[in-house]
């Protein structure tokens, strides 16, 4: 199995495209089957359409408000919300993989959810097992 660590800044955007990353470590590959996995308790993978990013992290945030009312308590306003996120967004997808190429769909992108304000440094683990 091939494994490669990205390391990603969310402190400017809470969602972050990871499909460019994603293809380039299948390229060369052949057939198989990539993971993409957040080792986080508060942040997610998704399958989107380009563009949509806005329209996810707003339902994120109607579905997920930033109150009191999270018994998990710690950290910044909210953080409860945070670590619920992960029942909602996935914290892996796999991918089928043909000749090299990543089969997604004409608008669908890898995205890496993360809502948490608490810590911007994401790592993003990419697994590739062959056919």
């Amino acid at each position: 199995m091939a494994t490669l660590v990205l390391d990603v800044d969310t402190s400017r955007r809470r969602l972050v495209d990871l499909t460019d990353d994603v293809q380039q470590f299948c390229s060369g590959r052949g057939d198989g089957l990539c993971n993409v996995f957040v080792p986080h308790a508060t942040a997610g993978v998704a399958i989107i359409e380009t563009g949509s990013d806005d329209d996810l992290v707003d339902t994120l945030e109607r579905l997920l408000p930033r109150d009191d009312r999270y018994r998990h308590s710690h950290g910044s306003p909210g953080h409860g919300a945070d670590h619920v996120l992960p029942g909602i967004v996935s914290p892996s997808a796999t991918l089928p993989v043909q000749g090299g190429k990543v089969l997604l769909g004409t608008w669908q992108s890898v995205v890496l959810v993360d809502l948490n304000r608490d810590n911007p440094r994401r790592s993003v683990r990419l697994s590739f097992i062959s056919a």
